[in-house]
C-alpha cells in the first residue's frame, strides 16, 4: 500500500525534486521552451515567494516531490498563484493532489488578509483552465491586472478569485 501524499512549506532540500517536477512538465508535455535559467525564482524561493504572506508548498509522496504551489504576496490584500504543477500519476480525482494544494494556498491567503488571487497560465494547459474554473476563478483580461502582477512572457490566459472572509 502506498504512503499518503503529505503537503508542506518547501524547504532547500526540495529543490532538486521540484526542479525534476517542473521542467519535464513545461518543456516536454507541453512543449514550452524554457529553462530553468528562464526561472529565477526557482532559484531564490525563499526569497522570491516565502515573503510577507507569501508561501511555497510541495506535496510529497514516499520521500518524492509529486506537486507544488505557490503564492506571491502582492501586497495591498492581493496574492499571486503560481507554480502549480502536479506529476501525471498524481493528477486528477483519486489523489486529490491538486485540490488540496490549492485548498492549503487558500486557506493561507484569507488567513494573512488576502482578499484576491490572480493567476497565470497558458492556453495550453487545457485541464489546469477545466481546474480554475471548477474552483471559481472567472476569467479577466491582461488589461484587467493589476500593475503589481508578476506576468510572465509564456502567460496567455489569466484569472481572478476574490477570496471572501
Amino acid at each position: 500500500m502506498p504512503g499518503p501524499i503529505t503537503l508542506g512549506p518547501y524547504g532547500p532540500l526540495d529543490h532538486d525534486g521540484l526542479v525534476a517536477l517542473i521542467l519535464p512538465i513545461q518543456r516536454e508535455e507541453f512543449g514550452i521552451p524554457i529553462t530553468l535559467a528562464d526561472q529565477p525564482d526557482l532559484d531564490a524561493i525563499p526569497a522570491f515567494y516565502q515573503t510577507g504572506a507569501g508561501e511555497f508548498w510541495v506535496a510529497r509522496h514516499e520521500g518524492q516531490v509529486v506537486g507544488s504551489i505557490a503564492l506571491k504576496d502582492l501586497g495591498a490584500g492581493l496574492g499571486a498563484l503560481r507554480k502549480m504543477f502536479v506529476a501525471a500519476p498524481y493528477r486528477g480525482r483519486d489523489w486529490g493532489v491538486a485540490r488540496a494544494l490549492l485548498v492549503t494556498l487558500i486557506d493561507h491567503a484569507r488567513a494573512h488578509g488576502m482578499t484576491r488571487l490572480y493567476l497565470g497560465t497558458t492556453d495550453r494547459f487545457l485541464a489546469a483552465h477545466r481546474f480554475y474554473e471548477r474552483e471559481g476563478f472567472q476569467r479577466v483580461e491582461p488589461e484587467q491586472l493589476p500593475p503589481v502582477f508578476p506576468r510572465l512572457a509564456v502567460d496567455t490566459r489569466f484569472y481572478t478569485l476574490a477570496l471572501g472572509a
